[in-house]
């Protein structure tokens, strides 16, 4: 329902002629800007497959819906499918209500999620508890937003005939998602960056042996961070973007994060018989997206008590919220870990938080990513933002390799349940940090078989596969290796746009 208590209506009588009126109510009021002030607002069909705004921020909703009391009661029975239709029509209004209820119904089903649950949750204990994210086709969390995305690009696509290069950046799971999701899709085509020799040999087999003809797997030499940089500066050449139909899947896609917004309302809903109940969810973390989709939820009015940030050896965003100082390090700084998802030190949905600590202060935001962009720090430690970032519910920890193996092996002996570096990092964090009366949820970010040299070490042997993965490392692999050369990355993209014509 549009708001009529603005300038135009006193004491709920309207100054404007009804069909005016009419017309006004008809239009969407879901509106997106940039979190660096230098976009005008966009419905979320203009941001959709752009990526990075113009000004080089992220598109962020002009403000968060909110939801009532009655609402979350409604909502607590619904089907996966159902419950992301509530969530999710409140931030795309400008599709109509029966096409986006087609293609959520077209994306969460059991066929593609193994359940019609699509994210049921494990107890371990009563209070304590992992939301399986992981029963998709490349067995990682991206697969709940990649599968929407997939599926909302080819919507756009098809109504306007265009086509699209999605450039993107991997640490691990956010490549083999995408793909998995475009393959075969008309006029996509997806060049997928990744640190070479970085990833785990399941991660880079299910990329690298996709013999697909529109997904082109780009093995960069450096680190994640160089990977990303890169997709950013390819989206800040606006004339590169523009003449190629460049667009973007990595999480500063806002459709990524308002996608995963839903199974925080999902988990909590699970874990809780009423909605007078606080719950807490642990949340491995390296770029930010995962988390920030739980500071949406959050925002929207979930009882969330707290988001507890886990990251691994590479704890630039845990040295933030003990300290108030953002030290994004080096690529010879960042370390590669057996939890190599997260091998982050530049944490892209990290700006969206800020803007809206910041009291939604773009220029505040700009001057701060100015010095990151730059490779500089900036701190907060000794002004009263710092102080209110408790108001915002976070608090953080890390872990290291020793830490993680002891709680796969310690989850696995106590509660006969298997989990993947990156989980045991968010459960070790998160235990540290739990409550009596608050369930705490931690979020599953991949299966145990996607790094199973690191569960042979835990609990002395591989973990099983799954059926269609056995002899994955074997298959053939299809990539090309690059310098960390945003000059290189644009002179492939050209070439095989131009062969592909």
């Amino acid at each position: 329902m549009a708001d009529l208590s603005g300038a135009d209506c006193e004491a709920g009588v309207c100054r404007r002629p009804d069909l005016t009126l009419f017309h006004d109510l008809l239009k969407p009021t879901m509106r997106y800007i940039s979190t660096r002030g230098g976009m005008p607002p966009k419905p979320f069909s203009e941001i959709l497959l752009s990526g990075l705004s113009p000004d080089g921020g992220l598109a962020i909703p002009e403000a968060y819906p909110r939801v009532t009391a009655a609402q979350l009661t409604a909502w607590r029975a619904l089907s996966y499918p159902a419950l992301a239709f509530e969530i999710l029509s409140r931030f795309i209004d400008d599709i109509p209500p029966d096409d986006l209820r087609a293609i959520i119904n077209q994306t969460y089903i059991a066929q593609v999620f193994g359940t019609s649950d699509i994210t049921p949750l494990k107890t371990l204990e009563p209070g304590l508890h992992i939301l399986a994210l992981s029963n998709g086709p490349t067995l990682a969390f991206k697969d709940i937003a990649m599968q929407l995305l997939g599926n909302l690009f080819q919507y756009q696509l098809d109504k306007t005939g265009d086509e699209l290069n999605i450039l993107g950046a991997t640490s691990g799971d956010t490549g083999s998602s995408a793909e998995y999701a475009m393959r075969g899709k008309r006029g996509i085509r997806v060049f997928m960056l990744s640190p070479l020799g970085k990833m785990s040999r399941f991660q880079t087999a299910q990329m690298f042996s996709l013999q697909d003809k529109n997904i082109f797997n780009i093995a960069i030499r450096g680190v994640f961070d160089d990977c990303q940089d890169i997709v950013k500066a390819v989206s800040n050449d606006h004339a590169f973007k523009q003449a190629h139909r460049i667009g973007t899947v990595n999480s500063i896609n806002w459709a990524r994060i308002v996608a995963q917004v839903v199974y925080y309302f999902k988990g909590y809903f699970a874990a809780t018989k009423t909605n007078d109940e606080l719950v807490s969810f642990a949340v491995p973390s390296g770029n930010f997206g995962n988390i920030c989709a739980g500071h949406v939820a959050r925002m929207m009015g979930l009882p969330i008590k707290h988001l507890i940030l886990a990251t691994n050896e590479n704890d630039v965003l845990d040295e933030f919220f003990r300290t108030g100082v953002y030290r994004p390090r080096a690529t010879t700084e960042t370390q590669h870990t057996s939890s190599p998802s997260m091998d982050i030190s530049k944490a892209s949905n990290f700006e969206r938080f800020i803007f809206d600590l910041t009291g939604r202060n773009a220029q505040q935001v700009k001057e701060f990513w100015s010095a990151v962009d730059k490779g500089n720090a900036f701190d907060l430690s000794q002004t009263p933002l710092f102080a209110q970032i408790k108001d915002y519910g976070f608090v953080s920890g890390s872990s290291n390799h020793a830490a993680r193996i002891a709680t796969i092996r310690d989850i696995h002996q106590r509660y006969h349940v298997l989990v993947d570096t990156h989980t045991a990092d968010g459960l070790k964090v998160g235990q540290a940090y739990r409550e009596t009366g608050v369930p705490l949820i931690c979020l599953e970010t991949a299966l145990p078989v996607k790094f199973a040299e690191s569960i042979q070490e835990a609990i002395g042997h591989e973990p099983e596969r799954p059926a269609g993965f056995e002899k994955l490392e074997d298959l053939p692999q299809r990539f090309a290796v690059k310098d960390a050369d945003v000059g290189a990355v644009k002179a492939y993209i050209d070439e095989q746009c131009k062969a592909d014509q």
